[in-house]
């Protein structure tokens, strides 16, 4: 049995408890200002600039079971782009984009006539980017920045990106910043790799500030 925390990272929060990248003198939110519990770590990460769902455990046999690409755990997204993507901007995203790293491997990117998500906090400028689209947009695979680099190779530059779930596990109605808990039971014997873990919901806990702004 191992503990998984499903977390809302909000905007501008890095996907990691400490910064030790920061300049002199400035101040980065983390982790460690929105959950408070000791001695688990991300499957995974988010850009500072990026949203959504964050995996976290204690078990590092989890987390390796999560993140590891060879499990191939789908990431879906909605994304809010510049502009409209026309059909044959929408099947080059959906047949593989040529990145300076390699070729993407297929996505499943279908249009959204809305987010269902609240608004960002700050929100976008609406005089910078007067027509934007959402998307929902589905991949196997994790390389740096990969939606933002996908997006805007066919000419529509991501503006904001919500990770909405990984594998089996949603955001579903966390708030940014709030986290729940879920107990997974050990996967059966000779199942095949990454697809043995259930999760059972525990009740949901808010998290315990620690400054910032929630």
């Amino acid at each position: 049995m191992s503990l998984l925390y499903l977390l809302h990272k909000p905007y501008r929060i890095l996907s990691q408890f400490t910064d030790r990248g920061a300049s002199p003198g400035e101040t980065r939110a983390t982790l460690a200002d929105i959950i408070d519990v000791p001695g688990i770590y991300p499957a995974g990460r988010l850009d500072h600039d990026s949203e959504g769902l964050l995996l976290l455990s204690d078990d590092g046999e989890l987390i390796h079971r999560i993140s590891h690409p060879r499990h191939k755990q789908p990431k879906t997204y909605r994304v809010q782009v510049e502009g409209v993507p026309d059909d044959v901007a929408m099947q080059t995203l959906r047949a593989g984009v040529a990145l300076k790293d390699g070729m993407t491997r297929p996505a499943k990117v279908r249009r959204l006539e809305t987010s269902g998500l609240a608004d960002r906090d700050p929100p976008l400028d609406p005089k910078r980017h007067p027509t934007t689209t959402w998307l929902e947009l589905i991949i196997s695979e994790g390389r740096n920045r990969q939606v933002r680099r996908m997006t805007a190779h066919v000419g529509h530059p991501t503006l904001r990106l919500v990770r909405v779930a990984i594998g089996p596990w949603r955001l579903d109605d966390l708030a940014p910043g709030e986290w729940r808990r879920e107990t997974l039971h050990a996967p059966a014997p000779r199942r095949q790799a990454g697809k043995g873990v259930a999760p059972a919901t525990a009740p949901r806990r808010k998290p315990t500030p620690r400054g910032g702004k929630r």
